[in-house]
Parts: structure tokens; sequence; C-alpha cells
């Protein structure tokens, strides 16, 4: 675990996803099967140093491959995992979602860190366009936020793939702080990504996502996520369920 890819109490939820999917897809020897869907509960915190996760084949099918997988440190369990790993199939095909309205990156100023706020060194990690949303801690009537997103051209060169689409889907910041008013912590307690078109192998893509929370009750929020293409191809949906915790002072 990089503290690179930290954020206040521990390694971005993206990062450990993408950390897992390559672990899992190791056990998968047909190159043609893709994930389909991942899934992760986030057990503990991992610190910085190495980890270990152990993947299980459950089952290899004619159409659809199950692996698990379980990530250890210093004998605590960090994290579970599944996912399901297909080739393309043959079928009915349609799509009825539309990307959010967004001006182009290129029309958008980068995002900057705002007064006050902590050191993160995640959002070195990216460039960031606001596109979609009120501001973070607006009191707006709505949880959504999202705009462009892409890996910093500093941090070298890297084809696009299911790992870097799993991490964008935990990138942004969470959509409840438009919602709120003051900060909040909100750690992730698991995350779902269906990856729902080809991921083309780009370097220095663009991607643009949108995140929206529609209900928080009982000290949790939900998160749904989309992750599109610039050209308008949705990439994948994900969903996480997260713990909602106001910040001491």
């Amino acid at each position: 675990m990089s503290p690179g890819w930290w954020i206040e109490r521990g390694p971005n939820g993206g990062y450990v996803a993408a950390v897992v999917l390559r672990a899992l897809g190791t056990a998968v020897e047909d190159p043609i099967r893709t994930p389909r869907s991942f899934t992760v509960h986030y057990l503990a915190a991992p610190a910085a140093g190495p980890v270990q996760i152990d993947v299980q084949t459950e089952r290899t099918g004619r159409m659809l491959t199950f692996v698990s997988g379980r990530m250890h440190q210093d004998g605590r369990l960090i994290a579970t995992a599944q996912a399901a790993f297909a080739p393309p199939l043959p079928g009915v095909e349609f799509c009825d979602l539309q990307p959010p309205e967004a001006l182009p990156p290129e029309a958008i100023e980068p995002m900057v860190p705002m007064a006050g706020a902590p050191m993160i060194p995640l959002r070195e990690r990216y460039e960031l366009r606001w596109a979609v949303g009120s501001p973070p801690f607006s009191g707006a009537p709505q949880a959504v936020a999202g705009g462009w997103i892409r890996l910093r051209p500093d941090e070298g060169i890297r084809s696009a793939d299911h790992l870097l689409i799993a991490a964008l889907t935990d990138a942004w910041m969470p959509p409840v702080f438009s919602r709120v008013d003051v900060p909040m912590a909100v750690p992730t307690v698991d995350l779902t990504i269906h990856f729902r078109s080809p991921i083309p192998p780009e370097e220095g893509a663009w991607y643009l996502a949108v995140f929206r929370s529609q209900m928080a009750i009982d000290g949790f929020v939900e998160e749904d996520g989309e992750v599109w293409s610039a050209d308008g191809r949705l990439l994948a949906h994900s969903r996480q369920l997260a713990v909602l915790l106001p910040r001491p002072g």
C-alpha cells in the first residue's frame, strides 16, 4: 500500500479496489474473459507497506469465471472481494442512459484544494475539472457531484484498463459533500462495480464521472456512480455504501 494514494485515514478505496482486482485477474487464464462484476468489502484500513492477497477460483464455466480474494496485512484481514469474469456474449444491446451535460475539460479550470483543506496525497494523483453539481459544503438540495478526471501526466504513461476505471469509481469527492454544509468523513463499507463497455487502451484520456447520493439514514449513505468515456460510452456503473461521520471539532 503506497502512501501516495492516501486520503485522511488510509488508502483511497478505489486504489485498494484496483490492487485487489489486479490480483483476482491473475487467476483468470483466458484473456478474453474480462471483469464484469466486482465487489469489495473494506474490513479495516491498511497501513503503508506490503499486503498479501489470497486468490481463489470458485468456478470456471462455459461463460463465466468466478474469483474471490482476501487481503491480509500483518495478520489482519483488510478486505474481501468477489469478481465475475466473462467474454463478450451475443444478445440484445441497448443503453437508455446519457452522460451528464458538461463543458469539455479544456474549457474548465483545474480544481484546486479549498482553503484550509487537509493535505490529501490522492489529490496529487489525478487532474480534476468540476463540471456537475454544486460545490462541496454548500448545503445544496441534491447530493450530486462530478466532472472530468484523468491521471496526472506526471504519473507516467499508462494505458487505460479495468484497474484504472475501478480506481476512478471512488476517486471523486463524495457527492454528499454538496448536500451538507460542514465537513464530514465518509469511509466506504463496500464498493460494487459493473463494467459495461470495452475500455480502449488510451493514454492520458479524460473520463466524465458523476456520483449521486439519494438517502442518508442511521449514519449510512449510498453513492451511485457512472464513469463515461469522452465519446459518450458508459464504461462502468458503481454503487457503494459508506458511513457518514461528523468530523470532531
